[in-house]
């Protein structure tokens, strides 16, 4: 176990945990309308994690719907995750064990992919634990709460709790725009094309998630014919990550 790569990934999870913690408290809300008691909000949250099929799938327990429908919107709702894997997949040095990989899969959320993929290097799967460490429970505790606490909250506090999460991603996404024109004017483009795609006719009616893969495989494949990393990541030069503290 590399502990140095383990504590920065738990130390950089936290503002992640809390606002995990804050965000699925509305989702506890939502699972207690669906008729889900504490226990099962927390277990729904600690297995799937994803905020936008835990939506889909409340609203579908609550309208009855079979197991069938519930199984294909939440596939159809976290679809973009498989992209996020084959991204990560590349960022592991080839004698990684398979094991590692399928547990680093588990919890691949868009903010723990957002700072693990923004590590120089090969990525260490313990960094990755740690993070998971403080943002998994905080997801799983918050749902469980909100569910206890039901529909006592007025609307606007819960609204405000959600704020956070939009914090989060500008801390994710700041930084290499700082450091990268490219990666900046494709943040702009990302942002201006995901509005659009939400107002035209027709292409408004595809599920979110469906636009979101369509605009990532778009967006991201211009941008990697149009601008080629210009080094790649080698034993050699993975070494850089050790002042990460991610030794690997």
């Amino acid at each position: 176990m590399d502990t140095k790569a383990f504590r920065e990934g738990f130390r950089d999870g936290i503002p992640i945990g809390l606002g995990y913690l804050a965000v699925s408290f509305s989702l506890g809300i939502s699972a207690k309308q669906a008729g889900l008691t504490p226990l099962q909000g927390f277990v729904t949250s600690f297995l799937e994690n994803a905020s936008a099929g835990e939506y889909i799938a409340f609203t579908l327990i609550g309208a009855g719907a079979t197991y069938i429908e519930l199984c294909l919107m939440t596939i159809i709702a976290n679809a973009r995750y498989l992209l996020m894997s084959c991204a990560m997949s590349q960022r592991f040095s080839p004698d990684t064990p398979m094991i590692h990989r399928f547990l680093v899969a588990f919890d691949l959320t868009d903010e723990l992919f957002g700072i693990a993929i923004g590590r120089p290097g090969y990525l260490n799967p313990y960094y990755s634990y740690g993070a998971f460490l403080v943002a998994l429970p905080g997801w799983s505790i918050g749902t469980a709460a909100g569910v206890i606490a039901g529909n006592l909250l007025p609307g606007d506090i819960v609204k405000a709790l959600s704020v956070s999460l939009f914090g989060m991603f500008l801390a994710i996404i700041i930084p290499p725009a700082r450091k990268d024109k490219v990666v900046l004017v494709l943040i702009i483009i990302s942002f201006a094309a995901s509005y659009l795609c939400s107002r035209l006719p027709v292409i408004r009616d595809i599920s979110s998630g469906t636009r979101t893969i369509i605009l990532t495989l778009i967006i991201a494949g211009i941008a990697a014919w149009r601008f080629p990393p210009q080094t790649e990541i080698t034993p050699e030069n993975a070494d850089a990550q050790k002042e990460q503290g991610a030794d690997v």
